[in-house]
């Protein structure tokens, strides 16, 4: 999780990710453009993609993104490795708060999209590293 994005990719539907940066980018957003502010370090305030990193633990094994990209309300994607039992537990989380109408109708459209890309993408992280893998997708 640590090297997420960029080059390196989202672990699955990469053309998905891409075709949401250039959306964004039509919109007036970031886009896809930013890339990654180190290839190999994840650190508090940089930027992956269209996301801003809000903490980067590895202590904790925690990792909280931030979407930058247009999105009408708030948006966040966060990897949390958990040990349980002696097996380690790859638990992501996107959570979306809503502005208004037109959030709860692009959360409620895009929903099935989200399910879709971030269970590939869990399944695939932990296929790359052996985890047992928890994905969750929450509106506010």
């Amino acid at each position: 999780i640590w090297t997420i994005g960029d080059k390196n990719g989202w672990y699955y539907g990469n053309l998905l990710w891409k075709t949401r940066g250039l959306i964004d980018k039509f919109f007036g957003g970031v886009g896809l453009r930013r890339g990654r502010t180190h290839p190999l370090n994840t650190f508090p305030g940089d930027s992956v993609d269209f996301w801003r990193v809000l903490i980067a633990d590895r202590k904790e094994r925690r990792l909280l993104l931030f979407a930058e990209m247009k999105v009408p309300g708030e948006a966040w994607l966060e990897f949390h490795i958990c040990q349980t039992d002696g097996e380690h537990v790859l638990n992501q989380t996107a959570t979306f708060r809503p502005k208004g109408l037109s959030g709860r109708l692009y959360w409620y459209s895009m929903l099935p999209f989200h399910l879709f890309l971030f269970r590939g993408m869990i399944n695939n992280i932990v296929k790359s590293k052996p985890a047992t893998a928890l994905t969750t997708v929450s509106n506010e």
